[in-house]
């Protein structure tokens, strides 16, 4: 068991919630609920208390974990099926149908709009209201939409099908306007679809007005079954806007921001709603001053963290008023491409959520402060020690180099990317050697060098990794791979700050080449061991790369430049053998066997395998 994992089981409260397990990567890998977060948490770590074999293979994967106090187990019951459900973690059992919630889509891109049932939204041009908690509750809403304004439910093609086909059975049972005859123009169709939008956006004033008077009309005609059918449709349009303000209350798309001060630490919490569920929440730690407002910090929070969030849910409840809170409203509205408002619940549902989420922020500031201290330690206090240790100003972006070959064949070379101290794994990249022949090391650093600098100077006004320059260049070796960095910058007339990660005999690092000298480190500082992963992951993903191609390389070197083995013969030959090994060991008589082969081929082939084999003796 970790130190994290150690002080964290001491401060788990003795109150329900939910808890989560997460690896070394920090995945969610187990999701959890509990009467007492406390007694039950503490159980998985006891040597005595047994759940079986799957629950011992979790545990030993545990890196740490986390919880979120709930008021009561029923709200545990429920968090914990909404993050199994949305983040699918390894170790939970998982119902097999994991259905998405439907949702209502009106197709307002096309000349004549349709009202269909959807189980995503896509960035169609097309309107979408839900999600609703059924697919029943959907096609009840849709069928109700398509009798009260005659909508069409063919799949044909408008305007390209009008006139081509007889009209449907809904044309003549009247609840069709007769598209397809060309009875009804684009124009009055879209003002129908514009009361369908007003409709299922809750305004069903104009709809049950227009249904009354309808129904008394015919009563006073005496037209009792038609007056009936309006009585009916009057009762649905009921029923379906009262779910409906149910949806919009419980099934909204909305986040709870609440602050947590304590002493000069603040701490943001952020619980996430999404189709009326909480599925999921982070914590961000600011950098604050003594003499700061509170609502001054929340705002900044908003400012900075939703100026680069790609998605903005149309409600955002905070703990305090934000300053300034109109002026954010409108710039929010603006990013989102729709209205966006701020709430400060008092009371009700929302105020609970923020309770919920304001107590979880101070137990995380009050009791990660000091594991969050640790983590800064291993990554931006390392990035702190090595800018230090080489006298530059600020290091938060490294990039390293690798390459790897076997004897010149397949040469392949990495650059991995540190940003402020972790890695940034989609910033990595991989490059296969062009322009040098055999083993050459150094050489194929340059190309691998000049390739990345080129690239990044042609793209620097687009979005692209290579489009980012590092603070520094960490080289895997001492001054022969740093001169080879430092000559391809000069000829790029690029000013990089580059050093040398230098070995041992041990192949261990044990300092840095810079400006011509070599630095020692204190192996026990977080500088070095940054230092070390570095290294240890440049190594890992060349050779994870060239193994790959080495791979593929060995099954083209023995199938495909055979004499007289063409597709059909390799793909035979690969089913009956499974591998080149066992094709080596083959005999004639073996080989000639298998489909599509013949005895001149095989021998052929026999000759053709063993002599190489022979060469290589």
């Amino acid at each position: 068991m970790n130190k994290d994992i150690e002080d964290k089981l001491k401060k788990l409260p003795d109150k329900p919630g939910v808890y989560i397990m997460r690896d070394l990567n920090d995945t969610m890998i187990y999701v959890g609920k509990a009467k007492s977060l406390t007694k039950r948490v503490h159980q998985y770590f006891q040597p005595s208390h047994d759940e079986g074999i799957k629950k011992r293979h979790m545990v030993d994967k545990i890196d740490h974990f986390e919880f979120i106090v709930c008021d009561s187990e029923l709200e545990a019951l429920i968090l914990e099926n909404n993050l199994i459900k949305e983040n699918h973690p390894k170790y939970n059992t998982m119902l097999r149908d994991d259905k998405t919630y439907p949702y209502i889509k009106v197709t307002v891109g096309e000349a004549y709009p349709r009202v269909l049932l959807s189980r995503r939204t896509d960035k169609d041009g097309s309107k979408y209201f839900g999600p609703f908690p059924s697919g029943g509750a959907v096609h009840e809403t849709i069928d109700l939409v398509n009798r009260l304004f005659c909508l069409r439910t063919c799949n044909r093609k408008f305007p390209r099908d009008i006139g081509r086909e007889r009209p449907c059975l809904n044309y003549h049972m009247k609840q069709c306007r007769g598209i397809c005859m060309g009875e009804l123009s684009s124009e009055e169709y879209g003002r129908q679809i514009e009361k369908v939008l007003d409709f299922l956006n809750g305004n069903d004033t104009k709809v049950l007005s227009e249904l009354e008077e309808k129904m008394e009309k015919a009563a006073a005609a005496m037209e009792f079954e038609k007056a009936a059918g309006y009585r009916d449709l009057i009762n649905a349009v009921h029923i379906c806007t009262s779910r409906q303000k149910v949806t919009r209350l419980d099934n909204g798309n909305r986040d709870i921001v609440a602050l947590a001060h304590i002493e000069g630490d603040a701490l943001i919490q952020i619980f996430f709603i999404r189709g009326g569920k909480l599925i999921g929440r982070e914590h961000f730690f600011m950098n604050v001053k003594m003499d700061d407002e509170e609502s001054e910090i929340l705002t900044a929070f908003i400012e900075q963290y939703y100026a680069g969030s790609p998605l903005i849910p149309p409600e955002i409840f905070t703990s305090l008023q934000l300053k300034e809170e109109e002026t954010i409203c409108q710039w929010l509205s603006g990013r989102r491409g729709g209205r966006v408002t701020l709430h400060t619940p008092k009371r009700g549902d929302g105020n609970k959520l923020m309770q919920m989420a304001q107590k979880n922020a101070y137990m995380t500031l009050s009791q990660d402060k000091e594991r969050i201290k640790r983590e800064e330690g291993r990554t931006i206090g390392a990035m702190k020690e090595i800018a230090s240790l080489l006298g530059l100003p600020n290091v938060m972006r490294m990039e390293a180099f690798d390459i790897s070959n076997t004897n010149g064949f397949e040469s392949v070379g990495s650059m991995v990317v540190f940003d402020k101290g972790k890695p940034l794994r989609n910033a990595y990249r991989k490059f296969r050697i062009k322009s040098v022949v055999g083993p050459d090391d150094y050489a194929s650093m340059k190309e691998v060098l000049t390739r990345r600098f080129t690239h990044g100077m042609q793209e620097n006004e687009r979005d692209s990794a290579f489009s980012t320059f590092p603070d520094i260049i960490m080289m895997d070796g001492g001054r022969g791979q740093v001169n080879i960095a430092l000559e391809v910058l000069k000829e790029l007339k690029l000013d990089i700050p580059v050093a040398g990660m230098v070995k041992d005999d041990h192949h261990r690092t044990r300092g840095l080449y810079y400006n011509n000298i070599e630095l020692p480190i204190d192996k026990h500082s977080e500088g070095f061991k940054l230092i070390t992963r570095l290294q240890d992951e440049a190594h890992r993903f060349a050779i994870t790369y060239h193994k790959a191609l080495r791979g593929k390389a060995q099954v083209h070197s023995f199938l495909d430049d055979i004499p007289g083995i063409g597709p059909t013969r390799r793909k035979s030959l690969m089913r009956t053998f499974g591998s080149a090994d066992k094709l080596k060991e083959a005999t004639v008589e073996e080989i000639a066997a298998a489909d599509s082969m013949n005895k001149k081929a095989a021998e052929e082939l026999y000759s053709f395998l063993h002599k190489n084999r022979s060469d290589e003796g």
